[in-house]
Parts: structure tokens; sequence; C-alpha cells
């Protein structure tokens, strides 16, 4: 099963949308603008590369899926309206290495609400996966007391809260959400204009944040998005971490950016909790599997 055609495509989705998110910070610095401007242009241009690319499958096949799928359709779409607000002012407010670290933590806040909404109790491993990232993430906060990188910190934190709660409705509704993260940047499009027509529009190199907005964005978003349908969630959460291990090298390449004591301190006990976890967790799949398959042969 595991080395099926389907099974290898889901990971070459996956893996390009993983490689591509790791672009998104970095193009979001290079730009050089105030954070409004920026998520003006960026959200504008994925909205515009969204609409653009369902129209062309919609006049392809009519089984093209919805934009907004109902109710649990617009409560995931303001979701992650919420999310490129918050991860927009993180960008601006803390170091990269802090703000990608921090947002590896929305695997475990998925786990947690799910947990606590849909009942899906965590195993052990995952309830220690959780302790241990929480660790790391106070190693991280704590790096920012006294600095003023402290709001920066929570923000990017909120921005993995409010994330894992659209991962859970989806979930939840059991809907193909696969176009509502891309349509929900209306409403901080929305936001950030009526922002920068009170104080003003700078971006110096505005063709950075629109690669982003018009290619990045939405290729990322839709592969990870697409994942799903051909790998178990252990495989597709394990691409995620290369925006986490990446960003952070390309920042410190490209701005000489590099990370403090603390965040690589945090961030390593981060990413070796999750790869542990993801690693365990599909390991203890393949044996149910195998388990399985011997009853079934008996």
């Amino acid at each position: 099963m595991s080395h099926s055609p389907d099974h290898a495509k889901g990971l070459l989705l996956t893996a390009i949308g993983g490689i591509t998110l790791t672009c998104d910070i970095p193009l979001v610095r290079l730009a050089e603008g105030d954070p409004w401007p920026v998520l003006m242009v960026r959200t504008g241009m994925t909205f515009l590369a969204a609409l653009t690319i369902w129209a062309v499958w919609r006049a392809i096949t009519p089984k093209a899926p919805a934009l907004i799928p109902g109710k649990a359709g617009v409560v995931v779409a303001i979701l992650y309206g919420l999310g490129s607000i918050t991860f927009i002012m993180a960008v601006y407010s803390t170091s990269t290495a802090s703000l990608v670290f921090i947002l590896a933590f929305t695997t475990m806040f998925s786990a947690l609400l799910s947990w606590i909404f849909l009942k899906e109790r965590p195993r052990p491993a995952t309830l220690l996966t959780m302790v241990v990232m929480v660790f790391g993430v106070l190693i991280i906060v704590y790096d920012g007391l006294g600095t003023g990188t402290l709001f920066g910190d929570l923000v990017a934190l909120t921005s993995a809260l409010v994330i894992a709660a659209a991962i859970t409705v989806s979930r939840h509704s059991g809907r193909d959400m696969g176009f509502t993260a891309l349509i929900g940047v209306i409403f901080p499009f929305f936001i950030a204009a009526a922002m920068v027509a009170s104080t003003g529009y700078r971006i110096d190199q505005p063709w950075w944040i629109i690669l982003n907005g018009a290619v990045v964005m939405p290729i990322s978003f839709f592969c990870l998005a697409t994942g799903p349908r051909y790998l178990s969630a252990p495989e597709v959460a394990m691409f995620y971490l290369l925006e986490t291990i990446f960003a952070p090298i390309w920042v410190w390449l490209i701005f000489n950016e590099a990370p403090s004591r603390n965040a690589l301190i945090g961030g390593t006990i981060l990413i070796v909790a999750l790869v542990a976890h993801s690693l365990w967790q599909l390991a203890n799949g393949r044996a149910r599997k195998s388990a399985a398959a011997v009853r079934h042969s008996a």
C-alpha cells in the first residue's frame, strides 16, 4: 500500500507544497514593506489566483469543489483569514526562527482541540509530545521577555491556535475545504485595505510579495491540502516541518539573521518531538495494518 502509485503521487504533491511554503517568510521580508500593505497585496493576489484556478477547473469539469462549502466553510474561511493577519503581525514582531518554531505547534493544538471538541482522545504518546512541545515553546517565548519580541511570540502562538481550529472544524465537517483557505484571505484583505487607506502604502519591492501571493501561497496550500487524499495525516504533518527547518536557514543566508540560542534550543526540542511523534504514528499505523492483514488472511 505504501508503495502504490497514489502514495507516490501524494508524497510528490505534499513535498512540493512543503518546499514551496519555505519561501513564504523570506519573500515577505524581501518585499521590505509595512505590515498592512504587505498583507493587502499578499491576500489580494492569493484570492485572485484562487478564483482563477477554480474558474479554469470549473470550466474543465463541473466536479470542481465548492469554494466555501456551507456554514462550516464560512467558519473555516474566517479562521484562515484570522490566521493570515496574525501570521503577518508575527513576521514583523518576532524573529523568523521563533515564528516558524512556534507555528510547528499547530499539529499539537489540533490534537488538543480534537480531544476537547470532537472527543478524539489522544494516545499517551501524543500527550507526552504535547508536554515536551509546551516546554520548547516556553523556552522560545522566554527569550522574548524584555526584548520587545514577546508580543510577536504570542501572536505566532495565536496563529498556530487559529489554524489548528480551522483544521478541527474542517475535520468535523467532512467537507472538501481545498479552496476555502485561499478564499478566506478576502477577510484580511478588506481589513488591510482599510488600514492602508488611513496609514498609507509602502512596499519597496512589491514583486516579491506579488510572487508570494500569486504563486507561492496557492501552490503550497493547494498541494498540502490535497496530500491527505493519498497520505496519512502523520505523513502530511511531517512535510509541514520543512518550513520549520528551512525558513530560518533561508533568512539566515539572505538577511544574516542568526537564530538566538534559546530559539535554537526550543526549536530543536519542537522538531525532535514532532518528528519522533510522527514516526511513532507511522510505525504504529503500519503495525496495525499488518496485524489486520494477518487476521484477514487467517
